[in-house]
């Protein structure tokens, strides 16, 4: 898959960074796989059983992650299958899965910049690694600050439109 224009590693890269220390997990280390919209909803299928179009997947592979978080949507999944037989590995600590079809869609009806909307999924998925959650309304309502306060930090002005969409 082609990268879009405007869409560089380095701001990625900056995204995650910033929303990881806003979380207090400093350090960790994330992956961020830019996908197609097909490919991420065929994800949300096979981990999820939810056929719904979604604009991250966030895989803790921490060795802090509990089984139970892998059967629910509403946090990170928590897959470690390495984790007995290569112990030392200093692997990822997770992975961001970003539909840039789903993101170059919103941006349009939004009004924003392909590359903000982008590292808003960076910045929600990198989030959920820290803990944070958009099930419940005061959850949500803590995930959308958060996400305002990093990306102001990474210079974006604010989205005037509400984010809470499904």
């Amino acid at each position: 898959m082609d990268r879009p224009a405007g869409i560089d590693d380095a701001s990625i890269a900056r995204a995650a960074t910033a929303a990881l220390a806003f979380g207090g997990r400093a350090g960790a280390v994330v992956n961020v796989v830019l996908v197609d919209e097909p490919t991420l909803t065929r994800m949300h299928v096979e981990l999820f059983d939810d056929p719904a179009p979604t604009d991250v997947i966030t895989v803790d592979l921490g060795p802090g992650a509990s089984a139970e978080e892998a059967a629910s949507d509403v946090g990170p999944i928590a897959v470690d299958p390495f984790d007995e037989l290569f112990p030392d590995d200093d692997g990822p600590d997770g992975e961001l899965f970003v539909s840039i079809d789903r993101a170059r869609d919103v941006a349009v009806e939004r009004g924003v910049s392909l590359a903000r909307e982008t590292c808003l999924y960076v910045v929600h998925g990198a989030l959920h690694l820290c803990g944070y959650d958009d099930n419940e309304p005061a959850e949500r309502a803590r995930m959308r600050a958060a996400e305002r306060d990093v990306l102001r930090s990474l210079g974006y002005e604010d989205d005037p439109l509400p984010h809470d969409q499904d």
